[in-house]
């Protein structure tokens, strides 16, 4: 369903955010990222002049390569286009990231590394949804080559980290109950 029509108006700005996913010939997976704000309009700036409709005032990317467990491998930081001549000096700082794992507390380990001036504000926050695409990247292949060798699915005693992270995956809700069933409870939960 779209959003309700909109109030008269004129379109100004656009961010655009694109993710994607990568399997590695090596076993290991990239993550990537890359955002850009464009104007519709022409505009002047400091450093870089006039700057035409649709080139971008903010054009960064991010290739973090991941193993099997979510641990940061390597990370690569660009910006091509930035406000500042200062801005693309901070991409180094990206590599302090490597060694931490995504899961949680990775907000707060990527704010406790590369936060405030110690790196770019549009680099880190493209940071945050990396670890929701690396799941929706690895989870399902790993499950579709455990079903093609007939594996079951590891039993794990470690609480999903999936749970309570939205309305869906709340440990009451259906969905729960049917994929993960041990952590279940809603009222309907069967006695043991």
């Amino acid at each position: 369903m779209p959003l309700s029509e909109p109030s008269p108006r004129r379109h100004v700005h656009t961010r655009a955010i694109d993710y994607r996913g990568y399997e590695r010939e090596d076993g290991l997976w990239d993550i990537e990222a890359h955002m850009t704000d464009t104007k519709t309009y022409e505009f002047t700036n400091k450093w870089r002049g006039t700057v035409p409709v649709g080139v971008p005032l903010h054009e960064m990317l991010l290739r973090v390569t991941i193993d099997d467990n979510f641990e940061i491998r390597d990370i690569e930081a660009v910006t091509d286009n930035s406000p500042f001549e200062m801005c693309p000096s901070i991409t180094p700082s990206y590599k302090s990231l490597i060694g931490i794992k995504m899961g949680p507390g990775w907000r707060k380990a990527i704010r406790m590394k590369v936060g405030g001036v110690q790196g770019c504000t549009h680099l880190t926050e493209l940071l945050f949804p990396m670890a929701t695409v690396a799941m929706q990247t690895i989870w399902p292949i790993k499950s579709q080559r455990r079903k093609e060798n007939f594996e079951e699915a590891p039993k794990s005693k470690k609480r999903p980290v999936v749970l309570d992270t939205c309305h869906a995956w709340s440990t009451d809700s259906p969905v729960v109950r049917e994929n993960a069933s041990d952590w279940y409870t809603g009222d309907d939960k069967p006695v043991d």
